[in-house]
């Protein structure tokens, strides 16, 4: 993949009867694939089985060399009529930037 393209996102519900290891493993299986995850949860159950589900996916993609990070963020979104806020998190490989420090000067 070049640098200019983006990675496919794909994206899961999670909700509070969601199984945190089914859904850890489509996470690994996701971005050991080169896909970006956005996990979609509203309240507290299922935000509680996401990042359960997100913690376990880290184990599983851990023996392969693959770190990752999560990004949350809000998001609006209807379901039967009513506005509702679900928690999304993004859910990617980290790249390993290196920290520069310089040094100071005396």
């Amino acid at each position: 993949m070049s640098r200019d393209e983006k990675p496919e996102i794909g994206c899961l519900k999670v909700s509070s009867k969601s199984s945190p290891a089914s859904v850890a493993g489509a996470i690994a299986g996701m971005i050991k694939d080169g896909s970006h995850v956005e996990i979609q949860a509203v309240g507290a159950g299922a935000v509680n089985q996401a990042i359960k589900a997100i913690a376990i996916s880290r184990g599983f993609l851990s023996p392969a060399g693959i770190e990752i990070v999560c990004i949350p963020s809000f998001a609006d979104i209807v379901i039967d009529g009513e506005y509702r806020t679900a928690i999304r998190f993004t859910v990617e490989p980290r790249t390993s930037t290196p920290i520069v420090v310089k040094p100071e000067i005396a």
